[in-house]
Parts: C-alpha cells; sequence; structure tokens
C-alpha cells in the first residue's frame, strides 16, 4: 500500500471510528422519562380511545408517534391507592392506610423500600415531582405542623424536588408546597387545618351557601371551608396569602414542570407530572372556560389536553424529543358527579368518558382501572402502535429496575413485573395476571375476571357501580368487554380456580414471580 492510499486508510478508519464511538454514545445516553398523570381521565376521554365529542389533539399526536395501551391498568379505581402502588411497587390492599386520605395525613410510602423515584435516582437521574400529591406528609403519628418546613415529604422517597399540593383540589390546606415549604406564607398568618371539626371563624358551604360560586352537591362533604368561592373538605384557618387560586393551578404546575425540563436539560432526568384538571373542583382557566360544550369538565380536559401540548413543544424547543420517554396515563377511571354542579353530568352532550366499559371511578368494573396509556420514545417505540398487552403502573418500577440492571432486594416492589419490553413495544406479552381494587377486589387472569362477592349498595354516591354483588361475578373479557353478561353459573370450575387463586396471592404477599 502506497503512503497516499496509507494515509486515506487512516482518515477513513478515524471516521469509521469517530461514527462508532458517537453511535456508541448515543445509545449510552440513559433517556429522560416524563410521566404525565392525569387526574380521573376516563378510557373514553381521548379521541384516540373512541372520543367523538371533544378534541384531544396533544394526546392524540403523542398515541401517533408512539405506543398506544388498550389494556393498561392502574392497581385501584381511586387515586391514593393508585399512586401508592406506582411509587412502592406493592398492591395498595395489602397496606393499611392506603384508602383516599385525607389533606393532613401522614405520608403512606416506606421510606426503607425502594420507590420508583429512588430507582431513578440511583441511575443517577434529577427526580422531581410537580402537581398533586395525595400520598400524605409528615412522621407517622405526628400532626403536621405546615408553618415550618414538613418533615419525610416527597424527599423521603426519592424525588430531589417538589412543587405539590397536598391531596386534592377539593381538600385543604389549599397551599402549594415546594421543596416541603407552604409556598408565599407569612408568619403573621399561620395555617391551622383540621378534619374532625371546625375551626377558626371562616365561612363554611353549610353555613354559608350564599358565598359559594360553585354549588356543592348534598352528602359529598365538600361543605366546609369556602376557598375562593368553593366549599372544601375540611376546615383550615390562615394561609391567607399562601392560598391558592383555583382557576391558575394548571398554568402554575405548567410553568413549574416546563421550568424543571429546562434546567435539567443537560442530564438524565425523571419528572412525574401528576395534574389535577379533571379532578373537582373543575375550575380551569378562563382561556378554556366554554370552549368544550361539555360543562366544566370537558373544559376542564381542554386545559388537560394543553398541557400536555406544552410539554411536547417544550421537549421539542430543547431538542430532547429523541432522548425522552413520554409516559401519558391517568390514575384511575372516570366520574361525572363527584360533590359540585359543575355540568359534568347536565352537559355532557353525547360524550361517554368510559367509552365501551362498565363502571368508573371507585369500581371494580373495568372503567374503573382500565384507563389510556400512551408510549412515545421516537426511535425506539414504533409510531402509531396499539397493543392489548396486559400492564399495569405498578410494574414500571420492576420494569424500569430491570433497564437500569439494578437488583431489587427482598420485600421490595412484591407485586411489580419487569414488562420493560412490552412498555416499550418490543414484546406482545404482559400479564397473565393482575388484582384490581374498586368497591370490591377482582382478578383477572387470561382475559377471566373474577369478582369478590360482597354485600352493600351497588352504587356509590358519585353513582358509579362499584362491582358489588352477594354472587360470585365471572365475565370473559375477550368477548364481554363491558362485562354484561356474568356467566359465573356456567362455568363454575373456573370460578373455583380464580378464586383460590386469588387467596394465594394474597396469603403468599407476593402476585408473582419476577420476570
Amino acid at each position: 500500500m502506497g503512503r497516499i492510499e496509507l494515509f486515506f486508510t487512516k482518515i477513513l478508519t478515524a471516521f469509521i471510528l469517530s461514527g462508532f464511538c458517537v453511535t456508541v454514545h448515543a445509545q449510552s445516553q440513559k433517556p429522560n422519562v416524563i410521566y404525565i398523570y392525569a387526574d380521573d381521565l376516563g378510557y373514553g376521554d381521548l379521541g384516540s380511545y373512541g372520543a367523538t365529542k371533544i378534541k384531544t389533539p396533544n394526546a392524540d399526536r403523542l398515541a401517533r408517534e408512539g405506543l398506544r395501551f388498550t389494556n393498561a391498568h392502574t392497581t385501584s379505581g381511586t387515586c391514593t391507592p393508585s399512586r401508592y402502588a406506582l411509587m412502592t411497587g406493592e398492591y395498595p390492599w395489602r397496606k393499611k392506610g392506603t384508602g383516599v386520605l385525607p389533606g393532613d395525613a401522614n405520608l403512606i410510602i416506606p421510606t426503607d423500600k425502594a420507590t420508583l423515584p429512588a430507582v431513578f435516582r440511583k441511575a443517577g437521574y434529577r427526580t422531581a415531582v410537580v402537581g398533586k400529591w395525595h400520598l400524605g406528609l409528615g412522621e407517622d403519628g405526628e400532626k403536621i405542623n405546615w408553618n415550618q418546613p414538613v418533615k419525610k415529604g416527597p424527599d423521603a422517597v426519592g424525588f430531589d424536588y417538589s412543587y405539590i399540593f397536598p391531596a386534592t383540589g377539593d381538600r385543604v390546606p389549599t397551599v402549594f408546597l415546594e421543596n416541603q415549604q407552604v409556598v408565599g406564607l407569612e408568619k403573621s398568618d399561620p395555617i391551622e387545618v383540621n378534619y374532625q371539626h371546625k375551626i377558626g371563624n371562616e365561612p363554611t358551604g353549610k353555613e354559608n351557601p350564599e358565598l359559594l360560586k360553585l354549588n356543592a352537591s348534598p352528602d359529598h362533604g365538600h361543605n366546609n371551608t369556602i376557598v375562593n368561592g368553593i366549599g372544601r373538605i375540611g376546615f383550615m384557618t390562615g394561609g391567607k396569602k399562601a392560598r391558592w387560586i383555583d382557576e391558575e393551578l394548571g398554568h402554575v404546575f405548567t410553568d413549574k414542570a416546563l421550568a424543571f425540563i429546562e434546567d435539567n436539560r443537560q442530564k438524565p432526568f425523571f419528572l412525574y407530572f401528576s395534574l389535577n384538571d379533571i379532578h373537582v373542583p373543575r375550575m380551569p382557566s378562563t382561556e378554556f372556560k366554554g370552549k368544550s360544550g361539555l360543562g366544566l369538565r370537558g373544559d376542564a380536559l381542554l386545559q388537560l389536553d394543553w398541557t400536555v401540548g406544552r410539554v411536547l413543544d417544550k421537549l421539542k424547543e430543547l431538542n430532547l424529543e429523541k432522548n425522552t420517554i413520554v409516559i401519558f396515563t391517568s390514575d384511575n377511571g372516570p366520574v361525572l358527579d363527584d360533590g359540585y354542579d359543575d355540568g359534568a353530568v347536565t352537559e355532557l352532550n353525547g360524550h361517554n368518558p368510559r367509552g365501551p366499559l362498565r363502571g368508573g371511578k371507585g369500581s371494580a368494573f373495568e372503567a374503573g382501572t382500565r384507563v389510556p396509556f400512551i408510549v412515545r420514545w421516537e426511535g425506539v417505540v414504533k409510531p402509531g402502535t396499539v397493543t392489548d398487552a396486559l400492564v399495569c403502573q405498578i410494574d414500571l418500577l420492576a420494569s424500569f429496575a430491570g433497564y437500569f440492571k439494578q437488583t431489587l432486594q427482598p420485600g421490595d416492589a412484591p407485586d411489580s413485573e419487569n414488562l420493560f419490553a412490552a412498555f416499550i413495544g418490543k414484546s406482545k406479552t404482559g400479564r397473565s395476571v393482575l388484582v384490581e381494587q374498586g368497591g370490591v377486589i377482582a382478578i383477572v387472569k387470561d382475559n377471566w375476571k373474577y369478582i369478590e362477592t360482597s354485600d352493600g349498595p351497588k352504587t356509590q354516591k358519585n353513582g358509579n357501580e362499584n362491582g358489588r354483588d352477594p354472587k360470585p361475578q365471572l365475565y370473559n373479557l375477550s368477548e364481554d368487554l363491558g362485562e354484561q353478561n356474568n356467566v359465573a353459573a356456567k362455568h363454575p370450575e373456573t370460578v373455583k380456580e380464580i378464586a383460590a387463586l386469588l387467596e394465594k396471592i394474597k396469603i403468599e404477599g407476593r402476585s408473582t414471580a419476577r420476570r
């Protein structure tokens, strides 16, 4: 080989090796992960899931550009237990005190076990939660002092940064906490909260209904302290300048989420973005009021979709689209009348938030736990694909731990399965068994669904069926997704087999072998 040929060979080799190194570097980069958690979003609330009466272009864009799941679930039909399962990888019915929490509850997530944010932190990620929390705060058994930094908040379970409100929009205290400290609190106006009896002399919805701008439905408990013309659950005094304005909630949380993305664009990050919009009291920004034609719930849904669009736009602006996994889903199924007279029922206009499913929020029927679930990861997830793999949000912990090659210790995430391949569309195989929690416990195995026998009312205050029945219920979901035909009497052996499996899962304290 002559000198000229040798020279060009070295140049070509260097060029190839340089390209190889760039490729290896790109593949070795840890993808950012944004988990957008809607609140009370139903299976039929998005255009990509069949909605025709409302437009959700940004969520639908995610579906076009990613993977849409038709058989993805929360563990539970209500918010606190679903969020507990997401964070811990444990079925919430295994632990006492994981029901819907009051606003002054103590932290229910163990601080000595693996959690979803801790998995990311261990992998070198910057972690944040922005939005609704509703998993308790402070030391167990201690009354929360809202006038100083709160002990044991999101920081104790793996989050480096937090900007949250403590529980839900309809519960006091109606304040923001940034890194465990109330935002804008004046020392001269300390906060006190009580869920047992009235404190102070502030007006309540029960005593002063003439002050309400949003009337409360009977028997839902939204007739205590009035904040911004809306009756809340629980009593509160003080912190007047720290209290949020409901119409600003969506914008405040979105701005904080976008700021976190921008501040951490040069390093891997995990953002748990927990939206509030559709949960009561539904009081969206003025720019969305009256725009949906479906009452305030529909308007709040438009605001939710706008928020998704803002996140996608920010990723594009920062050139982070290719290296960011975006997951969009909901904490439980839909509810219409959930304590306020806001047009959700009277202005439904033909929209069906549960789609083809039965039940809704709080229900053991499918509409309680089967929710929209979309994953976009540019260059990895094939755009516009659909899967019917059975997956659950509880599986994200083991899945990301597996992706990062982390070994979970005995007792960590006992009910979480490593389904990472299914979550990114590389496998059509999901769970074989899932336990669902609504008004009663149910179990799904190979498209057979068994609901435990239970006495008591069959409907909730919100009007949703809860799944209770003194007789065994068995449904073939492959033929009867709407759970209209109870075939328990025709298949007694199947009922016996699946009921026994459920009892075994309860006793063993572990649902399945880790994959």
